[in-house]
């Protein structure tokens, strides 16, 4: 995933600091991991799907809080502690404009006709048997494309999202679907940050690492793309009857063509030409503004609450779907929920569940339970599959406790690189294991700043496509098949 290209030196990551404390054990530094799993999990029991609204976000807190009392017994500081948050939430901040940024832009491209008109030629091009192979395909070629998971989500993604809607189509599978092709060109696109991230780390080259990581990476999106067909055979197909009267409902409330597909591609291209994302993302909101009031000046009088379009009403237009909920009135109930957007508005709750997720992460690394834990998985294992095995589990479990991808790849990274040196193996065996478990099952935690991006650009929580993203948890399986049998583990060169 690639939160933004430049996000590498923005926030110094090689130079992040793994903080030891000796005096931790691991049972210790896994009391408040345990304690934050328990209190999840009954929040989730009693609120459910509303669990995301606040509740999780303060369930957070109070990790944080038992991470901070064990630390204190361990004789650190509560500057100490409060340092570290401030350094993770500094980390996030490029997220959080990026999050904000995608409000904004899902406002104006609704208003403008551009998401609709996704939506209605999607709807005349899919159709359910062949959606979500095709949605794998089409997120796969952007992601490689562009470099980023979190733009095609933010693009792509959601007018995905809007035709499965239409279409009646599971929306747990269509964003399993976006996110197993999104992460697949994000692996091993050269324009992605954690694809230059994991080499780094381990000590090997960039092409080299994408080279080698195509061995489980190429096998992993095979198998998903054949999941996913099967998955699509067998889908009842009853949606696509009412498709004449949605694309109706579509023209009757705006004006499509394909002039407005204009906007996104210049976007693409900015992307594709390392345009930073926030100025990408910030020109796509303005140009779908510009649009609105070129393609769709009725729609913009409705939303600025005019009766005729003049200045004054054009921009309370423009600036309500910029930063508050909009919603343009349709008769049709199938699309009520596509003409609807939160604006920048809509993603104050993610943003709050991302700060809170760094504050817990930020005290478990004061307290030194993320380098405890990882330097005990190191001691469990001796073997060559023992080694890939600690890897993969160390990158997981900073995914859950650090809520943060990179540190998911930075920790382990500087844990594990002399150990693999140790047993005669080739850095690119480290990056690639790195990212087969790192990078891409962040988006399967819901505190995760992954997690909780993706779930809010698509609108569908991680409980729903967790079993759909295959691609995501496949990979772990891949590598650690591949260690065990010893395929394409490369020694160094003696």
């Amino acid at each position: 995933m690639s939160k933004e290209q430049d996000n590498i030196s923005e926030i110094e990551i090689e130079d992040q600091k793994i903080i030891e404390n000796r005096e931790l054990s691991v049972w210790e530094a896994l009391i408040p991991v345990i304690a934050l799993v328990g209190m999840l999990a009954y929040n989730v029991y009693v609120f459910g799907d509303d669990a995301l609204s606040g509740s999780n976000q303060f369930v957070l807190l109070l990790g944080a809080a038992v991470a901070a009392i064990v630390g204190h017994f361990n004789k650190v500081g509560y500057k100490r502690m409060l340092s570290e948050v401030a350094e993770n939430l500094k980390s996030t901040t490029g997220a959080i404009l990026i999050l904000l940024m995608v409000g904004a832009l899902a406002g104006t491209w609704l208003i403008s006709g551009i998401i609709p008109t996704m939506i209605y030629y999607g709807l005349k091009i899919l159709n359910p048997t062949i959606f979500l192979p095709a949605c794998v395909i089409i997120c796969a070629i952007i992601s490689i494309a562009t470099g980023s998971s979190w733009t095609t989500s933010a693009t792509v993604g959601i007018a995905l999202i809007g035709i499965a809607g239409a279409l009646d189509i599971s929306l747990g599978m269509t964003a399993g679907a976006v996110l197993s092709g999104a992460y697949f060109g994000d692996k091993l696109s050269p324009m992605s940050d954690t694809t230059n991230l994991a080499p780094a780390m381990a000590g090997t080259d960039l092409f080299t690492h994408i080279k080698y990581m195509t061995y489980t990476t190429v096998p992993t999106i095979t198998v998903t793309l054949i999941a996913f067909i099967i998955l699509g055979a067998t889908l009842d197909t009853t949606g696509s009857t009412d498709t004449g009267a949605i694309l109706g409902s579509i023209e009757e409330v705006f004006y499509i063509s394909p002039l407005l597909f204009i906007v996104p591609v210049l976007v693409i291209v900015m992307i594709i030409a390392k345009t930073p994302p926030l100025i990408a993302l910030l020109a796509g909101t303005l140009l779908g503004g510009l649009a609105a009031l070129i393609f769709q000046p009725e729609v913009v009088t409705q939303i600025g609450g005019g009766t005729s379009m003049d200045f004054e009403t054009a921009y309370k237009g423009i600036m309500n779907a910029i930063t508050v909920d909009t919603s343009v009135p349709t008769d049709n109930e199938a699309l009520s929920d596509l003409f609807s957007a939160g604006g920048m508005y809509g993603m104050l709750g993610t943003i709050w569940l991302i700060i809170c997720a760094m504050v817990f992460g930020g005290v478990m690394d004061a307290i030194g339970a993320l380098a405890s834990i990882s330097r005990s998985l190191l001691k469990l294992f001796h073997t060559t599959f023992g080694l890939f095995a600690s890897t993969v589990a160390s990158c997981l479990a900073l995914n859950v406790t650090a809520s943060d991808q990179y540190l998911a790849i930075v920790v382990p990274g500087k844990m594990y690189c002399k150990a693999f040196e140790d047993k005669g193996l080739a850095p690119e065996n480290l990056s690639r294991t790195l990212e087969d478990s790192g990078t891409v099952t962040s988006v399967l935690v819901p505190w995760n700043t992954c997690g909780a991006y993706q779930s809010g650009v698509l609108g569908v929580p991680v409980v729903d496509y967790f079993a759909f993203a295959i691609f995501n948890w496949l990979s772990p399986f891949m590598t650690l098949i591949f260690a065990a049998f010893r395929i394409k583990i490369r020694q160094l060169a003696k």
